[in-house]
């Protein structure tokens, strides 16, 4: 499972991260968010030791989705020392996730 991102541990897990970090924002009553889930659960096991994937649940946790501009779900954003640096919005492939998170490795 991704890991869960609010608002305590947001500036730790994804602003102070020195690895690369994909952030999945979703929601329960989202279907596209439903769709996509398994294969960001799958990245975060397949880039264990490279890069950290997570979740932020955007009805818990509505500020950083306010902070990023999120309007849209899924939208996940790909974030490098403290910068987003590429963005997918919607239900995409996974090859879309892994070419991302492979250009910012």
């Amino acid at each position: 499972m991704a890991v869960e991102i609010n608002d305590n541990n947001f500036e730790e897990l994804v602003m102070n991260s020195d690895k690369p970090v994909l952030v999945d924002f979703w929601a329960e009553w989202c279907g596209p968010c439903r769709m996509i889930g398994p294969v960001v659960d799958e990245l975060h096991t397949e880039y264990a030791n490279r890069a950290i994937i997570g979740k932020v649940n955007v009805d818990e946790n509505a500020g950083i989705a306010t902070k990023f501009g999120v309007r849209n779900i899924p939208t996940i954003l790909f974030i490098k020392k403290g910068e987003v640096v590429d963005k997918s919005v919607g239900a995409v492939p996974k090859a879309t996730l892994v070419s991302k998170l492979d250009a910012i490795l």
